[in-house]
């Protein structure tokens, strides 16, 4: 039985409540993420069979800080999903900004993983990043970062989890990325013509560990499957530029300014104050 935790998990059509419900189904203990307490009610009545549901606003910095010392007092965890994401934004909205006046869009979906990830200890076992097949949209120059896009955001998803698969590789943890495909939940429509259900199992397999993916890191996974950069066809290929270490290195260090978290490597005593 391993003890789970899924950010974002509150929608009763998305993919982390899906997710959750047949990870507990298999026997483990799930807790679930909520940005306030009316979401963390929702989530409650949609998965009652979930442990708990914390709640934190990952749009602000220190409401990420606040998760990772709930998590802490809680843990330690055999697994971690950065499942929350900030929806794409229609053509002529404007990408509102926190209370420190930062695109909501890249706090949520690009600093909080990073937040997260650098202060839980001990690390989680395994770390599920999930992505979009969108980050082969991406602009890899890492350029005005703050206001970076949605599939901006999915390649930085991608550019952690690798990261955090190299660092954290000594400790024992697993990183990996993850496309759930287009599928129907609220973000994707009704209409989204992949298979859902597939996008389920992988999370599965991921959060466990399990059958193709036990002691596997580093990779990028679609429908169960991991992919490489050689590959073709849909969803079977991903930007070369995702193995080149400079970069993700870049990008950590473009967080750790923006956030003033350090990435784990240089802790001496995880103090997340």
């Amino acid at each position: 039985m391993a003890r789970i935790f899924i950010t974002g998990s509150s929608d009763r059509l998305g993919l982390g409540i899906r997710s959750a419900r047949a990870l507990i189904k298999r026997g483990h203990d799930v807790y679930l993420h909520a940005r306030n307490s009316q979401r963390a009610q929702d989530a409650r009545t949609a998965c009652p069979g979930a442990k708990d549901v914390f709640v934190a606003d990952l749009a602000s910095v220190e409401g990420t800080k606040s998760l990772a010392k709930q998590l802490n007092q809680t843990g330690p965890w055999d697994a971690i999903a950065h499942n929350a994401a900030h929806p794409r934004l229609a053509q002529g909205v404007t990408n509102p900004k926190n209370k420190d006046g930062i695109p909501v869009l890249f706090v949520v979906n690009t600093l909080a993983p990073y937040i997260l990830t650098s202060l839980v200890n001990p690390p989680a076992k395994r770390y599920v990043f999930v992505s979009s097949g969108m980050h082969k949209g991406g602009d890899p120059s890492l350029l005005n970062i703050q206001q970076c896009n949605y599939s901006d955001s999915k390649l930085h998803n991608v550019l952690l989890s690798f990261w955090f698969a190299r660092r954290l590789a000594d400790r024992g943890v697993l990183s990996n990325a993850m496309s759930p495909g287009w599928v129907a939940t609220r973000m994707g429509g009704s209409s989204a013509p992949d298979d859902i259900d597939a996008a389920v199992d992988t999370y599965v397999l991921l959060a466990e560990g399990s059958g193709v993916a036990e002691g596997e890191t580093g990779k990028y996974w679609y429908q169960t499957q991991a992919r490489s950069s050689s590959g073709t066809g849909h969803e079977t290929s991903y930007l070369k530029e995702l193995d080149d270490e400079d970069l993700q290195d870049q990008l950590i260090e473009t967080l750790e300014k923006i956030s003033g978290v350090k990435p784990p490597e240089y802790f001496t005593n995880w103090d997340i104050d």
